[in-house]
């Protein structure tokens, strides 16, 4: 939106000016990149953790009542370093953020029980819950990117 002035002139408003700066870093061919690494950066940080303490990773799946605790520990450490790895990586993004997607869900449920809870915990619980609703939401999102920026078709089903 620019403001015309009664010489001719133009003088661009602060509106624009900001959406000029938003638009140069949402153009800039590495943000596309950044936003996945900052989107998996949790992932991948929990992934060697665990792979490093492979049975404090055990003892957590346990905690959260997800047993075999190895088996889930193994399929958290290959889920979020694998995921990871495809997202930041451009190929086969819709593999990697559903993974990571499902494995978000699941992890939600399992350790944000917030309907059993009280008080503070209950709050505390309830807001862990949706910020990690809101994680699942930016895998769907970058799954959809990724298909509109390869210009591949986004499977439509219908329900009869």
């Amino acid at each position: 939106m620019s403001i015309g002035h009664a010489d001719g002139s133009q003088e661009v408003s602060w509106l624009d000016q900001g959406l000029r700066w938003v638009n140069v870093i949402l153009d800039w061919r590495g943000t596309w990149l950044a936003a996945r690494i900052a989107l998996t950066s949790a992932y991948l940080l929990g992934g060697v953790t665990k792979l490093l303490d492979f049975s404090g990773a055990v003892a957590e799946q346990q905690h959260f009542g997800l047993n075999p605790g190895w088996l889930w520990a193994a399929l958290a450490i290959a889920v979020e370093l694998g995921g990871s790895a495809l997202v930041i990586s451009g190929r086969l993004v819709w593999l990697g953020a559903g993974a990571l997607g499902v494995l978000t869900a699941i992890a939600t449920l399992a350790a944000n029980d917030f309907w059993t809870l009280q008080g503070q915990e209950r709050f505390a619980a309830l807001n862990t819950f949706f910020e990690h609703t809101g994680l699942i939401a930016g895998f769907f999102m970058v799954a959809l990117i990724a298909a509109k920026r390869a210009e591949l078709p986004i499977p439509k089903h219908r329900v009869n």
